[in-house]
């Protein structure tokens, strides 16, 4: 069966080594760009204040393909946290958007066919921490980011699986209903 791309979610979570604030947790959107994905990129072109959403570049007029818009999940409020979103955290996305062609996660010749809406989180503490890693700020986001265009693409987890885990599994911040 051909799939027809017109709207794939996924997320993932790559935690930070000790110490460190730079858990990734990215939240992926893959289609068409003839199709609501591409529409909604097209709408994250307009700015918000303290949103500013940037293509995932791998270096300055290298632009991955599938196109990928990324935009923080938080108020970006300095320059500190702008350029960690604008250097490592961009350039970790693109490199995991690029690697997933690479790998065939996403088919080589559908690149200019799709988009990719990434929502990124970027812990505010990471811009004032005089031990940041920025190394380990790369590796949680090209990780997480791999991971979750495959989820996105592979159409998990699959429904039977989150039946099967309704009871079993809760949300790391879930202290309230045990």
């Amino acid at each position: 069966m051909t799939r027809d791309y017109t709207f794939h979610a996924g997320e993932a979570t790559v935690l930070a080594r000790d110490g460190q604030f730079t858990d990734a947790m990215p939240e992926i959107l893959i289609g068409r760009t003839d199709g609501p994905v591409g529409h909604a990129f097209a709408n994250m072109m307009a700015q918000s204040k303290g949103h500013t959403a940037m293509f995932a570049i791998r270096a300055c007029n290298q632009m991955v393909r599938p196109a990928t818009i990324m935009v923080p999940k938080v108020t970006l409020k300095d320059m500190a946290n702008i350029d960690l979103f604008g250097g490592v955290v961009q350039s970790a996305t693109a490199d995991a958007v690029l690697d997933s062609v690479i790998e065939g996660v996403i088919p080589k010749e559908r690149v200019d066919d799709l988009c990719i809406v990434s929502l990124v989180w970027i812990d505010p503490r990471c811009a004032t921490d005089p031990n940041l890693d920025k190394a380990d700020m790369y590796r949680t986001n090209y990780e997480a980011t791999k991971l979750a265009i495959r989820r996105a693409l592979n159409d998990e987890p699959t429904i039977d699986e989150l039946i099967a885990n309704r009871h079993t599994i809760r949300h790391d911040m879930d202290d309230w209903s045990r």
